[in-house]
This record gives structure tokens, C-alpha cells and sequence, in this order.
């Protein structure tokens, strides 16, 4: 069958071979031909082996553009077979009129077209677009009667472009209906909780914008926006516009194929498609690409894919940092930074000092005298502002420039106050009591100031480790079977349905099943257990755990960002970006301190030099040594700005988040964010789903009990053998029972199961018998001795089977769902806490009794329907309960998004998983207590942080404005003591919050 499609975007003789090969090298394609300026593309094809559906998609592959969905009248098809019937005149009028429709006045391009002529790429992108042929082309299109209805079909699917005029470009259609993209930016140069409120501040006022999240210990901000309405360059240059710098991932792909500009667009509009990437640029004479992306989202090596997608080859001659060192070379670039910073000042300080304390006191007269010169120490004091300092005037100009404040208002107030006034009095006469030079306290200031920051900057690397420890985990290489060898390739290059070979002491690479071999695995990283995990053919294996003992193959069921680890590393990372409710309070604190401090600052400044500088004799002071009002007043004024640090404030709530959420991710329970892990610790009722949380959810054999003359192997192999062709869950576990007590079942013939009531089978030409009460009456065959038994087994919640030979009973045997060996311990520990704890489940009342009892289970909801436990969740919670659920299950879904703390189990459903607000990976009910304990815990550290934080600022301005001067000369804070303290409160609190590391929770 021969074909004929349009091909766009082809500028040169490379694209038109390019096209060609992608097209021929599809099986069943027997001639292509491709015209560079007709922009088409034309042959022959075996429709049985290959669809002309398959050709178009092989062109957009290569990077091009086909009609497809651009036009109607692009949309059409010119097909023709020396056996094709031909069509009625009234058909081929219509399929003209359908290939003319687009064109007719009034009709304008669609999206697809104005993307391939550059529109819609950029918000306010002005590019020109193609002229669309001229209205009322005629196109004839011949076509057997089936591919012709199809194509009707098709074509009565396919929106219509919205109207517009001839003469002008259509509007791209908005895409603000879309969903919201979310970026993850890495902000550098914030030092206090006013710095994350201001850069929230203005990127929500950034139109497109629907949300922001500033997380200052992580340094990163979370912002949620319309791509049609702003780019991510935008959301970087308001961050920068405000004095904060946004750290990127970048990386310079060297690039091969290229033969023409239009090479390099499409290898740019290819990799800016691609998910997490920031923006691209190719360059053709050079070869290269820069590429900014987010690493937590995309891979060098899938950026590499996406370029060799489209027919192009690219590289990277070094290989390119993980993701874990390119963040760790952030923030040691942060600490290297105020490390040389505090050298500087030190360096330049210190002559300060010891000049200025040889005018001062005798026994520092071994200081060179030139030291002492005004003039050297205004050159030194200088320098210390211009390097160390600068910083701090830069962030306050460029938060006045946008009406923002934060702590460099303070430090460059406070600084810039005492050099002003110390070179006043070095270049002017100012009179008595302006004589005296304040460097060694502009210096020092910067000293602490500075000191504080290299300390908070290596703490807070701290902070941030358990999500580091957690990527480290990852696997580099994986060993996958090709063409029946094995090959050694990088992790990222791994696809699902791949076979992967793993040996011992080996980390495995990716989540998958195993296929063959068998082996114990050590999954410590992820479930807290350090006992190995035995392995065999079906069960689940998980990336970065540890291979111990045998080799084994599995086959890859996820990879890349699907992994059980990278979900992990996402949602801490989450949970560490989200803000908890009583971080509101810090933040309003934070967002209003600065202006509040100024306000201090003048009024403490007037009152001491109107009134207190004369009425407490300041000037008769030998310690100040005469010192004028106007100087004293400053001095006062300048403490105060010092003092009042709200960095301690601005820590106390996210530094002890991130650590409490790092911990409980090392112990394998994962929060989604500060709001639940605050929640956790003041539920007062927590709800058990029965199957698959308390229990196994797997049906386990229980009893065996024979009749008289018979013995319990007996019973059970009749049992096991009966059962052997069942696929029932009950059948599978008499079969499973039987095999562990080493008892192979027999091979029974002509299976039968009853629905309802049991199975029949035969075995050595005997009939079996195996189920109900009913089962057996019905064929006549007593088991008066056996019922006693088998209503006690039932009245313990266990389902019982009367197993029979013929005609008569053997025994019977007992089957149910296990509870899980921790449940027990774990609903004492809860009552113990003071916690209710209830159960609920949709089994009958006597079954969902004996299990509750088993427990210790006072409150048993039973007989639920799975959409009625969200409304017995919203009951509990109107008793004025703060509930919690604990469940596994898609039916439990409504019921953990209805409670105040969804709680799942890691072997649970995805849809549990994400309805809950916390994850326990390894499926243990006790670390629901631990989660609790991690919530009590991290919210203690939290009140003991804002406590200090809170107290620290209102016990340390009120004394550095000199409160206790009128009573006790000798209590006022210099500047320079000022600055320690402040740098002091700030490492207290992340101190603090790193000792939780020390506390068990399990």
C-alpha cells in the first residue's frame, strides 16, 4: 500500500536523511522517499506489519512534525492501491469538502501548528507564523471503504481550530485549566526567617504563581506555578531581584549530528520537553548544549536519552556529579565562603583590636604605635566592610529596592552606624566627648556576625544528612542480561521488563521481581530491620537494599523516579519543604520583628539621649570616659539592633523538622509534613483496620484436628491433597500449611469446587470431601463428635472445614488470618500512652469480637461496609476524638483522608498510600507508637527551640537598650558582645534539634 504524508520542520539535507532513515528502518516499510521542498514524505508499506499511524509517529520521533492533528486539511491523506474500489461522486465531494474546511475565511491554525511555528513555547512569545495555503486547495483522497469510515471517524474527534481572521496569528489557547508545575529552587544568602518570608512575599505577588514555600534550613524554595503565565527563569530572577542568589544544576552536553541551525532547535525544543529540565541552548558551531535542570527531577543520562531520541549523540566528557555530591558541593561552598569571610575579618580584626587597646591600656604598648594611627584603623575597618560585610549592605539595598527587610537591615544598620561616626571623629573635629573611634566594634561585630553564620551554615548541613545518607544508598551500575550475556551498564539505563543479575554482596539497582535464584537480603536502609529478608522466585525485591548471601535474577518492575527509595527521598524532602501550624506563629513573629527592632532602637536612642544620659550621670562615668550623649544614645541604639537576631526564631520550628522527619525516614517511617508529624502527637484515638494491619491478611492454617482412630498427618495430607488444584486463599494456606510441616501433597483428580460450601476431589480412585456443615449433610456423612470442635474453632474467629474420605469424617482442619506478632504489644503500648484504640473491620461481629480480644481491644466497630469507614471515622471525631487511622487497603482510602492523621502500611495499596500522611515501610504495627513518639518527641524540641528563641529576644533587648544600667553600672552589652550572643541563639537552637538524633523512638 503506497503512502504519501507532509513532513515540517525539515531545513536541510540532513533532516530530509534523517526522516528517510527513521521512516525505513520501520519493519514492513518497503520504499520511502522523502521531498525537502514539498515537505513530504512518500512510499510503500506492508499495512500487516506496519500502520501508517506508526510511520507518523516515527517521523515525530526523529523530531519533526507531521499533519496529524494540525489541520484538517494537513490532516489529510493521499493513499493509492490498484485494488481500491473506487468512491461515489457524493463521497468524494464530501471528503473535498472536509479537506477544504480548515482553510475556508475565518478558520485559524490550531495549537499543534502554532507550537511548530513557534508560538506557545514562552508566555508573550512573538513569533512569526506559517502562512496556511490557500483557502479552498482541493485534495483528492483515495481509499478503500474501511480505511475511508475510519478516517471519518477520527476526523469527528478531533477539535476544530477556534476561529480567527485570515490576516491575523491565532492566539495560542491558554493553558492556566491545566494542572500547576511545581519547581524545587536552591536559594543561597538566606540568614533568617525574614529572609524566606520576604522571597514567599514577592514570588506569590508574581502573577502565575499560585503558591510558595521557602524552607530556610533546606535553603531550597517550593514553588507551584502556570507555566502559561510565568517561566521558571522568571521565578529565579525575583528570588534574585531581591538580593538572594538561586544555585542551579547545570551541565554541558557535547553534541554530535548536528548539520544546520534548525539541528540545534530541535535538540533545544526536545530537551526543554523534557521533565525538569529549566532551559536549554544548543549551539551549532560549538557543539554543545547548556542545559539548567532540577536533579532532583531528571538525570543527566536521561537528558543524554532525550537528544539521542530524536537521531542526535550526546555526551559528557567528565562524568557528571550525583545528585548527593552537587548538593554537598552547595553547601560546602556556603561554609568555604564564610569560612574565608571569617578569616578575612579575623586577619584585619584582630590589628584592630590590639590597635585600639594600646591607646586604652598601658600593657599593650609591644603593639606597634602605627597601628594606633586613626588613619590605619579606618583602612583596616575599611577593608573588613568592603570584604566580610559587604555582604550585608548588598541583601539591605536590594531589599529596599523591593520594600523588603530582613536581618541585613539590622547588621548593616548597626555596623554602618558606628564606622560612620568612628570616621567622623578620625577626619573631624567634633569637640569633648567625640573623640573616640568604634573600628574594634565594627570589626568584631562583623567578626561574630560572620562566625555565626559559618557555624549555622555547617549545622544546618547536618540538619539535611538523613536525606544525603538515603541518596548515598543508590546503586550506580547495574548488571542486566542482553542478548543472553550479561552486561554492566549505569542505573539510569535500566527500563522496566529488563532481567537483572545480582550477586552476592551487591546492592540491587531497582525495584523488581524476582524470576530465578534465591538469596536473603538485607533491607536495614529501608525498614529499620537488620535481620535479611529471605528471597525466592515472586518475591519483591527493592532498589539500594542489600544482596547478602546467593545470586538471584529479577526482573525490573520500576526504575528512575518510580523507585521505592526515590519516593522515599521525595517525599521527605516534601515534608521537610511543607510548613507546620506553629511555624505560623514564628513566621508572623519573624515577618514583623525587623520594623519592630528599628521602633526599639529609636526610642531606646531618644530616651537615652534626652533624658537618661543626664539623669543616670552617664558622663560622669570613668568606664566611658566622658563619652557625649549623641555617642552613648548611638551605642545603645546600635545593641539593640544587634541583639535582636530573629534567625533563632526563624530555625527553632524547620530545623527540628527536618530532623525529626530524617529520623523517622532512617527508622522506615516516612511523614509527608510538619502539619501531620504535629498532629500525630495529641490524637487521643487511634482505628485499626483488622485485615492486613493488625493481621496478616493472608489466611494461615491454624488447627488440624483428627477423628478418633485417625492421625493429625493424615487429615492433613487428605487435606492438602484435595486442596492442591484450589486457587482459593483458604485452599492455598492448607497447602502452604501442609508443605512447612514437610507433608508433599498427593495428586487428586477431577477437582471440583462448590461455591459456597467446599471442594470434592479424588485421590487413588477415592472421592474427598472437604468444607461446610452443609457440604457434609448433603452427602450424608456424620461428624456429630467433630461439631463441639468446629463451633469453638469458629467462635475464636477462625474459619473451620470437615474434611471426609468417602463416607466418613476424617477431622477437620481450621484456617485464619494470623495477627501480626507486634499487634498485641502494640494496642497495649497505645493504652498505656493513653491513647483509645478501636477496631474496625467489615468481617461479622463474633469473628471481629475474638480477634479484638486477642489484642486487647475494648471498641470493635464490625460488619462495615469499606464506603461506610470514613462516616464511623467522622463519628469518633464528634465525640470530640482527634482520631488517627491506620490501614493497608484501597477501601481504607476514604477513611485515612477522613481522619485527623492517615497512617498506612508499606505493604499496602499505592491509593493507601497516598491518602496517608504517614508511611510505615516496614509494615510493623509498632511503629505506629514510634511514629508517635517521633511526633511527641520533635514537638518538644520544637517548643524548646521557640522558648529559647522567644526568650532570648525578650530578656536580650530590654538589656541591650540598658534597662539594668540605672541600677547596676557596670550591666551594659557592648555591640561587639551583642553580635556573639546573637550568633549563640541561633546555633543553640539547631544544636538542640540535632540531639533528637541521640533519642530512641523504637
Amino acid at each position: 500500500m503506497d503512502f504519501r504524508i507532509k513532513v515540517y520542520g525539515m531545513t536541510c539535507g540532513h533532516c530530509q536523511k534523517r526522516v528517510a532513515e527513521a521512516i525505513s528502518t520501520l519493519e514492513g516499510v518497503e520504499f520511502t522517499e522523502v521531498d525537502l521542498e514539498a515537505e513530504e514524505a512518500k512510499g510503500s508499506f506492508d499495512p500487516e506489519k506496519v500502520s501508517l499511524e506508526d510511520i507518523r509517529e516515527a517521523v515525530k520521533a526523529a523530531g519533526y512534525e507531521t499533519e496529524k492533528g494540525e489541520s484538517e486539511k494537513e490532516k489529510s491523506l493521499i493513499v493509492a492501491s490498484e485494488e481500491i474500489p473506487e468512491t461515489t461522486e457524493e463521497e468524494e465531494e464530501e471528503e473535498k469538502v472536509t479537506a477544504m474546511e480548515p482553510e475556508l475565511p475565518g478558520k485559524g491554525i490550531t495549537p499543534e501548528k502554532e507550537v511548530r511555528a513557534g508560538k506557545g513555547t514562552e508566555a508573550g512569545e512573538e513569533v512569526e507564523v506559517e502562512k496556511e495555503a490557500e483557502a479552498g486547495e482541493e485534495v483528492e483522497v483515495k481509499k478503500d471503504l474501511e480505511k475511508k469510515a475510519a478516517l471519518k471517524a477520527d476526523s469527528k474527534t478531533v477539535p476544530k481550530p477556534a476561529p480567527a481572521t485570515p490576516a491575523t496569528p491565532a492566539t495560542p489557547k491558554s493553558t492556566s485549566e491545566a494542572a500547576p508545575k511545581e519547581i524545587t529552587l536552591r536559594v543561597s544568602g538566606m540568614t533568617c526567617a525574614a529572609c524566606a518570608a520576604n522571597i514567599e512575599r514577592v514570588l506569590k505577588k508574581k502573577e502565575g504563581v499560585e503558591s510558595a514555600a521557602v524552607n530556610l534550613p533546606l535553603e531550597k524554595a517550593n514553588v507551584s506555578f502556570e507555566p502559561s503565565r510565568i517561566s521558571p527563569k522568571e521565578i529565579e530572577e525575583a528570588i534574585e531581584s531581591i538580593g538572594y542568589g538561586v544555585e542551579k544544576d547545570t551541565v554541558t552536553l557535547d553534541l554530535q549530528g548536528m548539520s544546520c541551525s534548525a539541528c540545534a532547535a530541535n535538540i533545544e525544543r526536545v530537551l526543554n520537553k523534557t521533565e525538569g529540565v529549566i532551559s536549554a541552548s544548543a549551539n551549532f558551531p560549538l557543539e554543545k548544549a547548556v542545559v539548567e535542570f532540577d536533579s532532583s527531577r531528571v538525570s543527566v543520562r536521561e537528558m543524554i536519552a532525550a537528544v539521542e531520541s530524536i537521531g542526535y549523540r550526546a555526551s559528557v566528557k567528565v562524568e557528571t556529579a550525583e545528585y548527593e555530591d552537587r548538593e554537598r558541593e552547595f553547601r560546602e561552598a556556603e561554609i568555604r565562603k564564610q569560612k574565608n569571610n571569617l578569616l578575612i575579618a579575623l586577619a584585619l580584626g584582630i590589628p584592630i583590636f590590639f590597635g585600639n587597646m594600646r591607646m586604652m591600656i598601658p600593657f599593650f604598648s609591644f603593639v606597634p604605635a602605627f597601628l594606633s594611627d586613626p588613619i590605619v584603623l579606618f583602612l583596616l575597618a575599611t577593608l573588613v566592610l568592603l570584604f566580610p560585610g559587604r555582604q550585608f549592605f548588598v541583601g539591605t539595598y536590594k531589599g529596599f529596592k523591593h520594600g523588603v527587610t530582613d536581618m541585613n537591615l539590622l547588621i548593616a544598620a548597626g555596623t554602618g552606624s558606628a564606622y560612620l561616626i568612628s570616621v567622623a571623629s578620625t577626619f573631624l573635629d567634633l569637640g569633648p566627648g567625640y573623640d573616640s573611634t568604634y573600628y574594634d566594634t565594627v570589626s568584631f561585630l562583623i567578626i561574630f556576625i560572620v562566625l555565626g553564620r559559618y557555624l549555622e551554615a555547617r549545622a544546618r548541613g547536618r540538619t539535611s544528612e538523613a536525606i544525603r545518607k538515603l541518596m548515598g544508598l543508590r546503586a550506580k551500575t547495574s548488571r542486566i542480561l542482553f542478548e543472553g550475556e550479561e552486561k554492566e551498564v549505569p542505573v539510569e539505563e535500566v527500563v522496566v521488563g529488563d532481567t537483572v543479575v545480582v550477586r552476592p554482596g551487591e546492592k540491587i539497582p531497582v525495584d523488581g521481581v524476582v524470576t530465578e535464584g534465591n538469596s536473603a537480603v538485607d533491607e536495614s536502609m529501608l525498614t529499620g530491620e537488620s535481620i535479611p529478608v529471605e528471597k525466592g522466585k515472586g518475591d519483591t525485591v527493592i532498589g539500594a537494599t542489600l544482596n547478602k548471601t546467593g545470586a538471584f535474577k529479577f526482573r525490573a518492575t520500576k526504575v528512575g523516579a518510580d523507585t521505592a527509595l526515590a519516593q522515599i527521598i521525595k517525599l521527605v524532602e516534601s515534608a521537610q519543604t511543607m510548613k507546620a501550624p506553629i511555624q505560623r506563629v514564628a513566621d508572623v513573629f519573624a515577618g514583623n520583628f525587623i520594623v519592630a527592632v528599628h521602633i526599639i532602637a529609636l526610642l531606646a536612642f531618644f530616651f537615652w539621649f534626652f533624658i537618661g544620659y543626664w539623669r543616670y550621670g552617664v558622663g560622669e562615668s570613668e568606664a566611658l570616659r566622658g563619652i557625649s550623649p549623641f555617642l552613648f544614645s548611638l551605642l545603645i541604639a546600635i545593641t539593640v539592633l544587634v541583639i535582636s537576631c530573629p534567625c533563632a526564631v526563624g530555625l527553632a520550628t524547620p530545623a527540628a523538622i527536618m530532623v525529626g522527619t530524617g529520623k523517622g525516614a532512617e527508622n522506615g517511617i516516612l511523614i509527608k509534613g510538619g502539619e501531620a508529624l504535629e498532629r500525630a502527637h495529641k490524637l487521643d484515638a487511634i482505628v485499626f483496620d483488622k485485615t492486613g494491619t493488625l493481621t496478616e491478611g493472608t489466611p494461615k492454617l491454624t488447627d488440624v484436628l483428627p477423628a478418633s482412630g485417625r492421625e493429625e498427618n493424615e487429615v492433613l495430607f487428605v487435606a492438602a491433597t484435595a486442596e492442591k488444584g484450589s486457587e482459593h486463599p483458604l485452599g492455598e494456606a492448607v497447602v502452604k500449611g501442609a508443605e512447612k510441616q514437610d507433608i508433599k501433597p498427593g495428586n487428586a483428580a477431577d477437582f471440583k469446587s462448590i461455591p459456597g460450601k467446599g471442594v470434592e476431589a479424588y485421590f487413588e480412585g477415592k472421592r474427598v470431601l472437604l468444607g461446610t456443615r452443609k457440604l457434609m449433610e448433603e452427602n450424608g456423612i456424620s461428624f456429630r463428635e467433630l461439631d463441639a470442635d468446629m463451633s469453638k474453632l469458629e467462635e475464636n474467629g477462625k474459619t473451620a472445614m470437615l474434611i471426609a474420605l468417602e463416607t466418613e469424617a476424617l477431622g477437620l482442619i481450621a484456617v485464619a488470618d494470623t495477627l501480626k506478632e507486634s499487634s498485641k504489644d502494640a494496642v497495649q503500648t497505645l493504652r498505656k500512652m493513653g491513647i483509645e484504640v478501636v477496631m474496625i473491620t467489615g468481617d461479622n461481629a463474633s469473628t471481629a469480637n475474638a480477634i479484638a480480644a486477642q489484642v486487647g481491644i475494648e471498641r470493635v466497630l464490625a460488619e462495615v461496609l469499606p464506603e461506610a469507614k470514613a462516616g464511623e471515622v467522622k463519628e469518633l471525631q464528634e465525640e470530640g476524638k482527634l482520631v488517627g487511622m491506620v490501614g493497608d487497603g484501597i477501601n481504607d482510602a476514604p477513611a485515612l483522608i477522613q481522619a485527623d492523621v492517615g497512617i498506612a502500611m508499606g505493604a499496602g495499596t499505592d491509593v493507601a498510600m497516598e491518602s496517608a500522611e504517614i508511611v510505615l515501610i516496614k509494615n510493623d504495627i509498632m511503629d505506629v507508637v514510634a511514629a508517635l513518639r517521633l511526633s511527641r518527641l520533635t514537638i518538644r524540641k520544637i517548643k524548646q527551640n521557640l522558648l529559647w528563641a522567644f526568650g532570648y529576644n525578650a530578656l536580650g533587648i530590654p538589656i541591650a537598650a540598658g534597662i539594668l544600667y540605672p541600677f547596676v553600672e557596670r550591666i551594659l552589652i557592648s555591640p561587639e558582645l551583642a553580635a556573639a550572643f546573637m550568633a549563640l541563639s541561633s546555633v543553640s537552637v539547631t544544636t538542640n534539634s540535632l540531639l533528637m538524633k541521640r533519642s530512641k523512638i523504637k
